[in-house]
């Protein structure tokens, strides 16, 4: 194990998702392990187009919803991937994009970028990089990606707005933020609230609508949209969240 990989271990967010890689890996069933709703919208059942990718980097989508799907990706665009985990979003992205666009995805976790990698390998996607960084330090230069996306990983962040205005300094002008997350209602109570977070693996919690658009806001973003699409449960909602930096 890497002196990263052991300091990163140490965040429990982290631990978890590279104990689900290394069980992916080793060939293993893994699920979010956390109760998730299972209403169509979470993990591999929110995808219709991913059929033929490799089974490893279907079971390791525990997301909760499909950023793709409303990202309008268009071929020779960049596109990043914010927490990318086994590589579904990346690698379905790649294809998206063509051979003359490139998908990145950052994951923290050392484990989840082999298990991501060796998905690409399996699929023989050869426009996919996989980088090893946190969120809220994008290991990626000003104005270089057209898109970013992310699946349920902004909720997992201590500190979200940073990530949003990571997310607008990667983007190049006129370029767009399109990101499946969970939201709570405004009225529900913090007990309840913190309970259904729990069950569903928001271990930083989870923002209202009105606190989304609020820190894209202040991030820079314009045209900022929260699109509920799904109900989890306890005051808790799948939702798309999309904004756009300004031209």
């Amino acid at each position: 194990m890497s002196a990263y990989q052991a300091q990163a271990d140490a965040d429990p967010v982290i631990s978890r998702y590279s104990a689900l890689a290394r069980a992916a890996l080793a060939g293993l069933p893994i699920g979010d392990g956390d109760g998730a709703a299972e209403d169509g919208c979470f993990g591999a059942a929110a995808y219709h187009e991913a059929a033929d990718l490799p089974d490893g980097a279907l079971a390791a989508s525990l997301g909760c919803g499909n950023p793709v799907a409303v990202a309008d990706l268009r071929p020779g665009e960049t596109v990043l991937d914010l927490g990318s985990g086994g590589g579904l979003d990346v690698l379905l992205s790649a294809r998206r994009v063509g051979p003359a666009g490139i998908a990145y995805g950052v994951d923290a976790s050392e484990d989840m970028l082999a298990l991501a990698r060796a998905n690409a390998a399996r699929a023989e996607v050869t426009n996919a990089r996989f980088l090893l960084g946190h969120i809220e330090s994008i290991p990626l230069p000003d104005g270089h990606v057209d898109v970013v996306i992310s699946n349920c990983v902004v909720n997992l962040s201590t500190d979200k707005p940073r990530v949003l205005r990571e997310a607008f300094r990667v983007l190049r002008p006129g370029g767009r933020l399109g990101v499946s997350d969970v939201i709570a209602d405004e009225d529900v109570h913090p007990v309840p609230r913190a309970e259904a977070e729990s069950l569903i693996g928001c271990a930083s919690g989870t923002l209202t609508a009105r606190e989304y658009r609020e820190l894209l806001d202040a991030a820079g973003f314009a045209g900022m949209s929260v699109t509920v699409s799904s109900d989890a449960g306890g005051g808790l909602h799948s939702a798309i969240v999309r904004a756009a930096k300004p031209a």
